[in-house]
């Protein structure tokens, strides 16, 4: 028989949990280089409606009575919420500037965590996760960086609801399994979006090859895939520690903003590339010790 080693366990789930903010670091270049533009909320809803409805086909649970209003309020600050902005900052915003702004997720979440349930950070994952904000900062801000803001309010009323739906996904616990739980969140966030796709966004062109291919990655992978291991990760890692890791979804962001339109890495941009992985690492470290 043997024995279950649970630094080894910890480690693991994060390896597997970190897959979704990697996944995810891709929007922002298949949103801008692929999709068709100026159509934010009708590529949030393709990107979650048609893959709740897989998973849910393939799960066959429903909600206990009791669970529904919860589950609504999870769906709308996981998906339909944070979707909607999320695009919305992306076609505004410069990917790094974006991404700043989303650094601040893990100060989010520590500060619910304290303020609802009296549980005081430790100072070492406060200073950490304030590492990751600056880091990132250094690594994506220029002096000729635009400040649109639209996209700034976007970004951060989609951090704050990533975090407060990360806290509370993880609080409320609710009785499912984690391929039902994100299929009934991806279902009823996508059916939150269809009006104001409708209403905002304008019809789609004839799409060709490439665009089609790009909403279905964005589907299948972004939502489908990472959502699963997101919440899976959810339930099994502080919500600080899954918070920090989507600070992997800028750097990868980063790393295809550089490797496949050619920009050069500049300046101090190594640095805090440095910061923000170090950052990440001692977020996991503390919260793990806590």
């Amino acid at each position: 028989m043997t024995t279950r080693n649970p630094v080894r366990s910890t480690w693991l789930n994060v390896l597997l949990t970190a897959l979704a903010p990697v996944i995810w670091g891709s929007t922002y270049i298949v949103t801008t280089q692929v999709l068709p533009p100026d159509r934010p909320f009708t590529a949030a809803l393709i990107r979650v409606l048609p893959s709740g409805l897989l998973l849910l086909m393939y799960a066959r649970r429903w909600p206990a009575r009791g669970e529904w209003a919860r589950l609504l309020v999870l769906s709308a600050l996981n998906i339909g919420a944070f979707q909607a902005l999320l695009f919305v900052a992306a076609y505004r915003l410069p990917g790094g500037l974006a991404a700043v702004v989303g650094a601040i997720q893990p100060l989010l979440v520590m500060g619910l965590a304290w303020g609802v349930e009296q549980r005081r950070p430790l100072a070492s994952t406060v200073w950490a996760a304030v590492a990751g904000v600056v880091g990132m900062g250094v690594l994506l801000l220029s002096p000729g960086t635009v400040f649109e803001p639209v996209g700034i309010l976007a970004a951060l009323a989609g951090a704050a609801s990533m975090a407060t739906g990360t806290y509370l996904t993880r609080r409320w616990r609710l009785n499912m399994p984690v391929l039902a739980l994100t299929g009934w969140q991806l279902l009823l966030g996508g059916a939150m979006l269809v009006p104001v796709a409708w209403l905002a966004d304008p019809p789609l062109p004839s799409l060709t090859i490439w665009q089609t291919a790009g909403y279905a990655y964005l589907s299948m992978a972004g939502a489908l895939l990472a959502y699963a291991l997101w919440f899976r990760g959810i339930a099994r890692l502080a919500p600080v520690a899954v918070s920090s890791l989507g600070l992997l979804s800028p750097l990868t962001a980063v790393v295809l903003g550089w490797v496949l339109p050619g920009e050069a890495i500049k300046g101090l941009a190594f640095v805090g590339l440095a910061v923000v992985f170090a950052s990440i690492l001692a977020v996991q470290w503390t919260a793990a010790r806590a």
